[in-house]
């Protein structure tokens, strides 16, 4: 099993709309090394809901990976802003996750708090600059964000 951050805006989706749903694609992501990284993920893995561009930002919960390898279909739907043009039904640009609830946190872990624990070298997260929304985590760094976490 692999461990994962996957962020996204609270307003546009958050881990309690993951908690009322279930599962849900993981739709929109349209950067090649994040891409490449969903492209990595197996069923089974685990990810962290990580609430971005919010105040303040930090881990909010826990999900899995129940299928892997989806076409993302907003690539090819041209009202959406996630729209690509150059990708086809034969030959798709995008590809993306299911993923399905696990828990959410009752007190998020602050990036602050983060930054404090784990170095640039350790978590993807925490280096200068980094606006990745989708990255690998180490499993000991994992398994220590999963030690700070509160019920």
């Amino acid at each position: 099993m692999n461990y994962w951050l996957m962020k996204s805006e609270p307003e546009a989706y958050s881990i309690a709309d993951l908690q009322q749903q279930n599962e849900t694609i993981w739709d929109g992501v349209r950067n090649y090394q994040a891409r490449n990284f969903l492209r990595q993920m197996h069923e089974g893995d685990l990810a962290f809901f990580y609430h971005s561009s919010t105040n303040p930002p930090g881990i909010a919960g826990l999900m899995r990976v129940v299928k892997k390898d989806i076409v993302d279909p907003t690539q090819f739907e041209p009202e959406s802003k996630y729209y690509d043009p150059k990708s086809s039904s034969e030959s798709p640009r995008w590809q993306t996750v299911v993923v399905e609830f696990v828990e959410a946190f009752s007190n998020p872990i602050l990036l602050s708090i983060l930054k404090e624990e784990f170095s640039a070298e350790e978590l993807m997260l925490v280096r200068q600059g980094n606006r990745l929304s989708v990255m690998p985590v180490p499993e000991a760094v994992a398994l220590k964000i999963l030690a700070m976490k509160t019920f």
